[in-house]
């Protein structure tokens, strides 16, 4: 026992070590290239253009994809353990088309342009949330919650979602078209110092709330009736989850759009190299959720610098091959 918990800590020390210097690099990388050494005399001279560089593009960004990483894997990982499948992602449920569907609607109408950018977010997350609403109320059978029926009519809203963007995709203009398109390829580009601080402020209160549930994340591992055996209420638990890591992965693509991958990947690979423990499983996804993201949005920034890729471009390539890299190498563990 001694033994486990030792290599939980010193696992979890080498992912921070990994996302400080993760942190490092995107502070440095970009069109404009900082040294190490010049990091402590740029930030004391809040005069210059690097400072600018660092305090207005770089940190931001980087926050962003430190909180939106890890709060898109902790969701991966606690609906993976609600449903006892490895598949299952935040963006199953139709959160994600939810949200486009929203951030869609307001474009084509223009509230953006009259009311300010802040609508896009606002009009992503209430997306998400009706979206939320529909599965978890939908999904209740004779006022008892079924996964399996709340998995199902998410996957349905999810297509409904997609086909309704079609439609207003196919109606707008060319300028409402290519915002459309720009927001659901995904971006770090946030200027709004509020939402950045809600992000991160709600990625680590999610990953708290998470890892208070992680024993009774452990029992459902065995299923709703043995978890009850076992004195956990296992109704209340699934309701507790499911609202706090869709309040998440809603609060995820309204600020940063759709970041495809990174709640499906990273929970396996670290269920694979860690184990199913989510006392460990879930701080751990955080921190390579982050770290992922992290390193993503550094790729996005420099592949093709001066020009920029799409996070959500790098997040799905990255993320697919490594998948299956892992599934042709290992059996698809259980939950």
């Amino acid at each position: 026992m001694r033994k486990k918990y030792i290599l939980w800590i010193g696992f979890v020390l080498l992912l921070l070590a990994l996302v400080i210097a993760a942190t490092m690099w995107s502070l440095l990388a970009g069109e404009m290239k900082i040294q190490l050494s010049q990091l402590p005399s740029i930030l004391k001279n809040k005069t210059g253009m690097e400072y600018a560089i660092l305090s207005n593009i770089r940190i931001p960004r980087l926050l962003l994809a430190f909180s939106i990483g890890g709060a898109l894997s902790i969701t991966g990982a606690i609906l993976q353990g609600i449903y006892r499948n490895p598949l299952v992602e935040p963006y199953t449920l139709g959160i994600s088309g939810g949200a486009a569907l929203g951030v869609a609607l307001v474009i084509v109408l223009g509230l953006n342009l009259k009311l300010g950018e802040f609508m896009l977010p606002v009009a992503g997350f209430v997306g998400a949330f009706v979206t939320i609403f529909l599965v978890y109320f939908l999904g209740m059978k004779r006022g008892e919650i079924n996964i399996n029926r709340m998995l199902l009519i998410g996957v349905m809203i999810s297509f409904v979602a997609s086909s309704g963007m079609m439609f207003l995709m196919s109606i707008t203009s060319a300028d409402n078209l290519h915002s459309i398109i720009f927001w659901t390829m995904g971006s770090l580009e946030e200027p709004n110092s509020s939402l950045i601080k809600t992000m991160l402020i709600a990625s680590v209160a999610g990953l708290f709330i998470a890892f208070l549930f992680a024993q009774p994340l452990n029992a459902l591992r065995l299923g709703e009736a043995k978890a009850t055996h076992l004195g956990i209420n296992a109704a209340a638990t699934i309701r507790v989850l499911f609202v706090v890591a869709s309040l998440l992965a809603g609060l995820c693509v309204a600020v940063g759009g759709i970041i495809g991958f990174v709640g499906l990947i990273i929970p396996h690979l670290m269920r694979s190299i860690i184990g199913s423990d989510y006392r460990i499983l879930l701080v751990s996804s955080f921190l390579g959720g982050s770290l992922f993201l992290i390193v993503s949005d550094v790729l996005a920034r420099t592949i093709i610098a001066p020009n920029e890729l799409p996070i959500g471009v790098i997040t799905g390539i990255v993320g697919g091959l490594v998948f299956i890299l892992v599934l042709s190498r290992s059996k698809l563990k259980t939950i």
